[in-house]
């Protein structure tokens, strides 16, 4: 039984739960999926019609919704017990739901070997066993801007160099809208994630003698930077504005649209891209933003992950050595552009474009320019909080509801709080 959604509410959820405990005959498992390119999405529902037809005593409920209400409703719900059986994730701090699956694998060793140092990235310290499977990393991204060439080329522009700042890709981009008339010069999503690249090539420091210490003198100047670009139009404010709140705000429509003239995203935009734009423009990805600390890319993961609420381990961990599996991910890696956490030998991603094939060539040669405080970052209880946060609070700034100052003294209070809640997990 396969559903699609595209949104999904608690409620939603524990109507899925109730159904799998009515059907006592069979094996119910609830799988929770969200993602940007929406062919990815119907595969993985195929794959779990796939996995029914061979284990007839297995459901699998697939739940596919926007990446929002997974970030904000599941952590929510397993900390009371209830949520799916497995789901896709982006936060590691829901490592204590984590299910150890190694004892109900089928081969748990070539699974291992499969998967490499990537299953360490699930594990969290003294609270995962070192020998843990919980899932599998699904992919490996990398925050980069992506550019309208043909715009550029339009406006007699060069594209940025490898070495360019932010301040100079958004001054570039603003020169290119306005000789062409494009609506917006630049935005970047929603995501206090993406936010956050940019910060660290200024040379932010987000942790400090064990806590979080944002923001400091080099996150203010980025802040203040980007307010300035939100005033003059070069980041229109209602490209952040508009949402309310904290809520996660894709800008990938505009880019395809032909509106955007720089898109700051990553990775996993190129295979949507490629089918969306097809031969509309002209399109590629441009090195990571410099600053006076490097040129740095933000590094970011997703998971697939089991959850030991289950009342079934057995039929979640069989599920997910299915999708776990070397063909399943060669297949996933090749057809939809992903950079998998499974050791894929040489990869045939299937890049029907030159503009993917040079935009992706810019990825994966990007992937040495991920600073190591950003890695650290990642894995620090309480980092989704201060991202969640970041949101808010740029947001209230560019809207006008706060002042620079006011936003760093808000921030600074934020961190404080999230550092006391830290501390007494």
């Amino acid at each position: 039984m396969s559903k699609l959604f595209s949104g999904v509410s608690a409620f939603v959820i524990a109507g899925f739960i109730g159904a799998a405990s009515a059907q006592a005959e069979t094996k119910t498992i609830t799988f929770l999926f969200t993602d940007d390119d929406q062919g990815y999405v119907q595969r993985m529902a195929e794959l779990s019609k796939e996995f029914e037809s061979t284990h007839p005593d297995v459901k699998v409920n697939f739940v596919s919704s926007g990446y929002d209400a997974v970030a904000k409703q599941l952590p929510v719900q397993l900390a009371v017990g209830e949520g799916p059986d497995l789901a896709k994730i982006t936060d590691w701090q829901l490592a204590p739901y984590y299910l150890d699956m190694r004892p109900y694998m089928k081969d748990p060793e070539a699974y291992a070997k499969l998967h490499g140092a990537s299953l360490e990235q699930l594990r969290l310290p003294n609270i995962n066993e070192p020998t843990s499977i919980n899932g599998y990393v699904a992919s490996q991204t990398l925050n980069l801007p992506f550019v309208n060439k043909t715009l550029f080329e339009q406006a007699g522009e060069p594209l940025p160099g490898p070495k360019a700042t932010l301040k100079e890709i958004v001054e570039a981009s603003a020169r290119v809208a306005k000789a062409t008339g494009v609506q917006v010069p630049f935005t970047m999503d929603r995501s206090g994630h993406r936010f956050s690249g940019a910060a660290f090539s200024y040379g932010a420091t987000y942790v400090k003698d064990g806590k979080f210490s944002f923001p400091d003198e080099a996150a203010k100047k980025y802040i203040a930077d980007v307010y300035s670009w939100t005033q003059d139009g070069s980041f229109p404010k209602e490209m952040w504005g508009a949402a309310g709140g904290s809520q996660y705000k894709n800008m990938g429509d505009e880019f395809v649209n032909g509106n955007v003239v720089t898109y700051l995203a990553g990775n996993w935009m190129v295979n949507p891209f490629q089918t969306k734009i097809g031969d509309a423009f002209d399109w590629t990805a441009i090195n990571a933003p410099c600053g006076e600390a490097g040129c740095y890319a933000m590094p970011g993961a997703t998971a697939i992950v089991g959850f030991k609420r289950t009342k079934h381990p057995e039929a979640v961990a069989e599920f997910i050595e299915f999708l776990g599996s070397e063909k399943i991910q060669r297949e996933i890696a090749e057809n939809y552009v992903i950079l998998t956490g499974a050791d894929i030998k040489d990869p045939q991603y299937k890049l029907s474009s030159d503009n993917a094939k040079s935009a992706m060539a810019v990825f994966l040669d990007n992937k040495k320019n991920v600073p190591q405080a950003a890695r650290d970052f990642e894995r620090q209880k309480g980092g989704s909080a201060l991202y969640q946060q970041i949101v808010q609070r740029m947001s209230q700034l560019i809207v006008g509801e706060l002042s620079l100052e006011e936003t760093y003294k808000v921030l600074e209070d934020d961190v404080r709080k999230i550092n006391e809640a830290r501390a007494t997990q």
